[in-house]
């Protein structure tokens, strides 16, 4: 899709995330479904990437009808999507550096400070561990899982 407006004009090809801002609010306010479908899938893989943060700041001062109630559930439903996910890997690297410790999860709990019950909720995804909390298990797997092999 060639895009032409005021003074922007994108080629063919060009990735949405390079486009100019003047281009997306082009295709906002002016584009059909498929140009506004761009937009989306763009917003779908990067919710919190500068597309969805251009999108963003234009809905905050302008709201096109239709349109904007639309890519405002895309990026509400992206990031919500990508929230799970990133919840999801937080859990899978947990049961595995418990794991690869070789120890029990009370054990392992113990080790880093925190209950079993609390560390199951890790390993679920329900809850998500501390930065500080994920280093202190990366730690613990390394030196227990290490000792172990020596």
């Amino acid at each position: 899709m060639t895009i032409a407006s005021r003074n922007v004009v994108v080629p063919p090809g060009t990735p949405v995330a390079a486009w100019p801002y003047e281009a997306l609010v082009s295709v906002i306010e002016r584009g059909l479904v498929a140009d506004w479908a761009v937009l989306t899938r763009e917003i779908r893989v990067d919710p919190w990437g500068p597309v969805a943060r251009q999108v963003e700041e234009y809905l905050s001062y302008e709201r096109p009808a239709g349109v904007g109630a639309l890519l405002e559930r895309v990026i509400d439903s992206a990031r919500t999507a990508a929230a799970a996910s990133e919840r999801a890997e937080v859990a899978r690297e947990v049961d595995d550096l418990i794991a690869r410790s070789g120890l029990t999860t009370a054990v392992f709990a113990e080790r880093i400070g925190t209950s079993a019950s609390r560390l199951s909720t890790y390993r679920t995804g329900r809850v998500t561990p501390s930065a500080a909390l994920l280093v202190r298990m990366r730690r613990v797997a390394d030196q227990v899982g290490s000792s172990r092999l020596t």
